[in-house]
């Protein structure tokens, strides 16, 4: 592998080589997912690919590869091993593909329940987002593959993308929109990052210096380059960046073809004066870097092989499904089926049959793969010849229901004049958000039908964003939360049904009862927004903050998910108690228990609590967790970091991230609502 002295190396050699004109030519797309070659000094094209839930077929000439599960069911699954091999599989997929650089992972924040992007992005708490995401990259950079984290930033709804203003006051935007980015440059080097379509605070990122040049260059010393979203910088009614200004905050690459990079603009720019060979160099420069990283100048031989649709990448789809699936309810312990006492299983639902891996379903991050292994399938392979499976809720001994939401491409849900005028809140997709918080109509009505003709009906949702249960929760026995499980999800649903599997996902995102109770969802200021602009006026309290803070009971708090055992939390012990810098940090010991009968994982999550602060803080911020397996009867003890900067909060006064000096109490649990013990430590700086 080159070394990072080569690297700076051919990069001086090349600039100093490049015409001015040359250089022009870099700074543009080229044909939708490329950009623009330099022949006579090795300079080929750098082809980049959609994901981040696979290799999208639009921009893989129609290629059919693994489908993983969403973002969402990483998240749930709390690994960070997992995020890596994921992100090491699709690297090589990309790689197998000869493409350079992977379009992920969204890392966006999500704020409303309504966003229909909200499958592809991680989690509601910037913690979480970041330990799940810096794996994610490394993984798919350990390929040579460049990663590219996105939509910089504070792109958290689909209305009005491309011209609605985020209005997000400065602390608000650290601590909880910005902070995922930081952390991923700081931890994971990232190659590429892509810019948001939406303003921040009235001004596009694209042509921002401050969150440009002074945040993510300076302050946090990304070194890589900075993309647009595809078209991001068409003129639609509000006005764009200037081409000097975009050329002066850091735009690196205009895609998919230059508006504010024409050719013409930039000559004329460059002769009056308002651009210096200087500011172009210094982008061409993050350019070159990582065309020399992506092994762009590297003999073939030495190159990683890729490979895609393999087995191992298959296998490693369904465990993704089968750590990141959520059991919501499950009274008189109704689930898991036993497989030996039931002789007939009723299976409904829109959701029972459906495939979601089609082009563009959902979005630019659609996979189409090779097969798809619906619920229905993984059911008939596991029941085959032992249990009969009927459409007849009152001959059924159990009734399993897929329900949920849906992910068509936008066009599709568009022209379809039927499905868009009664079951348009059922999609979930970029380009639009959802209009209403429940299932539709049709499937309250199945769920309340055949939970009276057979009390023991189970629920499984195939969806991202949470949805209102008051009409149905209290009269089924079991829920399942599934996300969108990818192209092994029917088996690893049916896997998790008949216990073969012991579900052990986290929700990463509070559950409300009702959309009022979501705290983007007090005015259409704060969400849709008016006048194109949407005010944040939640400020630090998104998701469990703003729960917690208001004593607004969820339906399901952050941090949730049953087992099929049950854990006892005995001890905690650390190797300090007290930190002394903001490069700090120490180690909680946990003691935790299998007290049930089966074998399974808990997720042991540490919340910390600033007893006396100058600022106002939420009540508890995640700070630490770890995904423990244990046999039943075994007891561990686990190892959890707390570093000092994860107890911070974003200074105004000094414009930095802060820890004052006192105490804080570290909360261990389960759950950010079912805390189990408490360990007090201090900060001296």
């Amino acid at each position: 592998m080159i070394s990072e002295e080569e690297v700076e190396l051919k990069v001086d050699f090349l600039l100093k080589e490049l015409s001015l004109e040359e250089k022009f030519k870099l700074m543009i797309g080229y044909f939708r997912f490329q950009t623009n070659t330099i022949p006579r000094l090795g300079i080929k094209t750098f082809k980049m690919t959609d994901g981040p839930l696979g290799i999208s077929r639009h921009s893989s000439f129609l290629r059919k590869n693994t489908y993983f599960p969403a973002g969402i069911n990483l998240a749930a699954s709390w690994n960070r091993k997992l995020a890596h091999e994921c992100g090491e599989a699709i690297g090589r997929e990309a790689r197998a593909i000869n493409r350079l650089c992977v379009l992920g992972p969204g890392i966006n924040i999500n704020r409303t329940p309504y966003n229909g992007r909200t499958f592809e992005y991680y989690s509601e708490d910037p913690y979480l987002n970041k330990e799940i995401a810096i794996p994610f990259v490394k993984g798919i950079q350990s390929q040579k593959i460049a990663a590219c984290p996105k939509h910089y930033v504070a792109n958290n709804q689909e209305t009005n993308r491309h011209t609605v203003s985020s209005e997000v006051d400065e602390r608000t935007l650290h601590e909880i929109y910005l902070r995922s980015f930081k952390e991923i440059v700081e931890e994971a080097d990232p190659w590429t990052i892509m810019t948001a379509y939406n303003h921040v605070n009235s001004e596009y990122v694209h042509g921002s210096s401050k969150l440009l040049n002074s945040t993510l260059f300076e302050k946090w010393g990304f070194a890589g380059f900075v993309m647009t979203d595809w078209w991001a910088t068409r003129e639609r009614g509000v006005t764009q960046p200037t081409t000097e200004e975009a050329v002066k905050a850091g735009l690196s690459i205009e895609m998919p073809i230059p508006i504010l990079y024409e050719k013409a603009k930039l000559k004329k720019a460059f002769a009056e004066e308002r651009i210096s060979l200087e500011d172009i160099d210094n982008l061409i420069k993050r350019i070159l870097r990582v065309y020399a990283k992506v092994g762009m100048f590297d003999d073939k031989v030495n190159l990683l092989k890729g490979e895609r649709n393999t087995k191992r990448h298959q296998d490693l789809a369904r465990k993704m499904s089968e750590e990141g699936i959520v059991l919501l309810k499950n009274e008189n312990n109704l689930l898991p089926l036993d497989i030996t006492k039931i002789q007939r299983i009723a299976v409904l639902g829109p959701n029972l049959k459906k495939k979601f891996g089609k082009f563009l379903s959902g979005g630019a991050s659609a996979v189409k793969p090779p097969y798809e292994i619906t619920p229905l399938q993984g059911l008939k392979e596991k029941c085959k010849g032992k249990i009969k499976i009927l459409s007849d809720p009152s001959k059924a001994d159990v009734v399993l229901l897929f329900m949920g939401l849906n992910h068509d491409s936008p066009s599709k849900i568009m022209s379809d004049k039927t499905t868009k005028s009664k079951e348009e809140h059922g999609y979930e997709t970029e380009g639009m958000d959802r209009k209403e918080f429940g299932l539709n109509v049709s499937q309250i009505q199945l769920i309340n039908e055949t939970a009276k003709i057979n009390p023991n009906t189970v629920v499984i949702l195939i969806n991202a964003n949470p949805v209102s249960m008051d009409e149905w929760l209290s009269k089924i026995p079991a829920l399942v939360e599934a996300w969108y499980p990818g192209m092994e999800g029917g088996r690893a649903i049916t896997k998790v049904l008949f216990g073969d599997v012991n579900p052990s996902g986290k929700i990463p995102l509070t559950f409300p009862k009702r959309i009022e109770d979501s705290p983007a969802h007090k005015t259409t200021k704060t969400f849709p927004g008016e006048n194109l602009k949407v005010h944040y006026e939640e400020g630090i309290y998104v998701g469990y903050r703003y729960h917690e803070k208001n004593n607004v009971e969820p339906l399901f708090p952050f941090g949730f998910g049953l087992s099929y055992t049950t854990f006892r939390f005995n001890k905690v012990s650390s190797d300090k108690n007290s930190l002394k810098s903001m490069k700090d940090s120490l180690e909680l010991n946990v003691s935790v228990t299998n007290t049930g009968d089966k074998a399974g994982s808990e997720v042991i999550q540490v919340y910390s609590e600033d007893v006396k602060s100058s600022v106002d803080r939420p009540i508890k911020e995640l700070v630490g967790f770890e995904k423990v397996y244990l046999e039943k009867g075994e007891t561990k003890s686990v190892e959890v970091i707390v570093k000092s900067k994860d107890l911070a909060f974003y200074d105004m006064e000094t414009k930095d991230w802060k820890v004052e000096s006192g105490d804080f109490i570290l909360h261990i649990g389960n759950s950010s609502d079912s805390i189990k013990l408490q360990k007090k430590i201090t900060y001296k700086s």
